[in-house]
């Protein structure tokens, strides 16, 4: 009897202990910024890396473990680190531009990436979204990191050696250095980049380290030199250190502007006087701010670390690409004009991804946030021309749709304000209405077909024509709901309200679905509904016959009714089932349902009359 009072107590107490909900009280201790960067070019064409940074911050930082240009610049199965560079990637397909990295070393100055890259190991590496650290065990040297917005503090704890070094690497694509040993500083520009970029571009850099140089090297395209400044393809410098003692630690305070060296010796202020330890408080009580505006409660904790990893990404983007200048104005580098001009930029998003869900996110958690990304929005239009649709920095060519009247229309709709939004409604109209002369993924591609006709017709040579008809619909609607909100005239919204229908042109009665349509007013033949991309993004009929998120009633009727609409909802996920029944880790990416209508609850309340 004993036994079993003892047996019953323990169970009782297991399970009490697994009923304990987690107290989430800091937020940013769940967050896991290795989580994704698992990955390999041969099973997927995305990839995470950890992101040492803070909310919207202009620069980020990276423990680099692939090569230079690589987009997949750190691999968890990776053995050796290069540097600590600075990035503003926002995925590997987009790549990269205004970079640089430091990385200590011990013994023979060397600065090849291949030659100097360390050992590591993950059990001597700490990654948080404020702070990171890792052991080179090639040099018994500790490397830590801790970043602001625009600058960052790093420290190398070396062990007692003459010949300790620190090599900055401007990067190959054109660069400058030069050092100023006197001063204990190094300065330069970067311009590698991955195009969306002026003639003009610079990544300006500063570092001041705390310790007197012993000795320096400037490097030129693979030769060493001993004069301190040099430009061309690929420059960097070595800057050797002696060490009197292990433990020692060599502290350099980075900053970098994409508007000149001295607007970077600004942004290194926001360092102020604080030590490593100080610094990341404060960037750990920014991120505990930021993140803690959700609070979940869950008794598995990998599900909190799950979903404060994805909150944590959640706000990493769109970048904020302003910066202040010496009297406080906010001011920015025009990726678009190549100009210096006063007020807010964001760039690092592609709004085919992150209409959906991104924004109406900002919209209803950082609504103060959002106003300064509208902000801008418009300044991008009067600088280019068109809002964006991809944008890193400048306009880039990928990805299909006219969404950002999505973005637009949304904010303004969940009652954000303060900003100009006569800017954006001319903004909207006008993409709607034109193409990028160079970028044609910017406006809409296809616009004179699809305003003519009602459809991007499937054998004109613009690719992904049904997506590209589809998603024109939804943001005429969108548009029209913002014009409307706006008090614009019928006769202005008019041609939206009628354009909104147009997903109608390309459902083919015969099949159920959405399909190609012929200039000529045919449907493509032969068809298969399964077929991946061809008129379809990233997807096929059976996802995209979905995308009417504005009007599901209007839908209903095309396919026959409620129960029909039903039936087909049924067979699109047997289809899906099967496929991820018979897909394995190598196979061809499975079918996904996309029967749930993802409308911003802002905009779901009425359809255009």
């Amino acid at each position: 009897m004993r036994r079993k009072s003892v047996v019953l107590i323990f169970v009782f107490f297991t399970l009490m202990a697994q009923a304990v909900k987690v107290n989430v009280q800091n937020a940013v201790d769940f967050v896991q910024p290795l989580m994704g960067s698992d990955s390999d070019h041969g099973l997927s064409t995305g990839n995470t890396y950890p992101a040492i940074a803070m909310p919207w911050g202009m620069n980020f930082w990276v423990p680099q473990t692939g090569k230079m240009g690589d987009g997949w610049q750190y691999t968890y199965a990776a053995k050796k680190i290069r540097g600590l560079k600075q990035t503003h990637q926002p995925s590997p397909w987009i790549n990269d531009y205004g970079q640089f990295s430091l990385m200590p070393v011990v013994g023979k100055p060397v600065f090849d990436e291949e030659q100097r890259a360390s050992w590591f190991s993950h059990k001597a590496e700490k990654a948080t979204p404020y702070y990171y650290s890792v052991y080179l065990a090639d040099y018994d040297v500790t490397a830590e990191l801790c970043p602001t917005e625009r600058a960052a503090l790093m420290a190398f704890t070396f062990p007692k050696t003459d010949s300790a070094h620190v090599v900055i690497d401007a990067f190959d694509k054109g660069s400058y250095i030069k050092i100023l040993p006197d001063q204990r500083k190094v300065v330069g520009f970067s311009t590698r980049n991955s195009g969306g970029v002026p003639a003009n571009f610079r990544n300006y850099f500063v570092i001041e380290f705390d310790h007197d140089f012993d000795a320096v090297l400037s490097v030129k395209d693979g030769e060493y030199k001993e004069g301190h400044e040099q430009e061309g393809n690929h420059v960097g410098a070595i800057i050797s250190f002696k060490i009197g003692k292990r433990g020692e630690k060599v502290q350099a305070r980075v900053a970098s502007s994409f508007i000149s060296e001295e607007q970077a010796w600004l942004n290194i202020q926001e360092l102020g006087q604080a030590d490593m330890e100080q610094l990341c408080q404060q960037g750990r009580n920014r991120w505990n701010e930021v993140l803690g505006k959700i609070e979940v409660e869950d008794e598995n904790i990998d599900h909190l670390r799950t979903f404060y990893s994805c909150l944590y990404r959640s706000v990493l983007f769109p970048r904020a690409f302003y910066e202040k200048n010496s009297v406080g104005e906010i001011v920015h580098y025009s990726p678009y004009n190549g100009t210096v001009q006063k007020g807010y930029m964001f760039t690092d998003t592609g709004f085919w991804d992150t209409f959906r869900c991104l924004f109406p996110l900002l919209n209803l958690m950082y609504p103060s946030v959002n106003e300064k990304i509208q902000d801008g929005l418009a300044n991008t239009y009067k600088e280019s021309g068109f809002l964006p649709e991809w944008a890193s920095p400048g306009h880039r060519g990928c990805m299909v749709g006219n969404n950002s009247a999505s973005v637009v229309a949304d904010a303004y709709l969940s009652g954000l304000r303060g900003y100009d939004v006569e800017t954006l409604w001319q903004a909207v109209v006008h993409g709607a209405n034109a193409v990028h002369p160079e970028v044609n993924s910017t406006g809409r591609h296809g616009y004179e077909y699809y305003n003519k006709l009602g459809y991007v017709p499937y054998d004109v040579k613009i690719n992904e024509s049904v997506a590209r008809t589809l998603e024109y619909a939804y943001d005429d609607w969108c548009i029209y709901q913002f014009g409307k909100a706006l008090g614009k005239s019928q006769k202005e919204l008019k041609p939206f309200a009628k354009r909104a229908k147009n997903y109608e042109k390309v459902f083919d009665k015969e099949s159920g679905l959405m399909r190609g349509r012929l200039l000529n007013g045919k449907f493509q033949a032969p068809f298969n509904p399964l077929k991946w991309g061809d008129a379809f993004t990233e997807g096929n009929a059976w996802h995209y016959t979905w995308s009417v998120f504005h009007d599901p009633q209007g839908l209903m009727r095309l396919m026959g009714g409620k129960d029909r609409f039903n039936q087909t909802g049924i067979r699109n996920r047997e289809i899906q089932m099967f496929f991820i029944r018979c897909s394995t880790p190598y196979s061809s990416f499975p079918l996904s349902s996309t029967i749930a209508i993802m409308v911003s609850p802002s905009m779901r309340s009425e359809r255009c009359r």
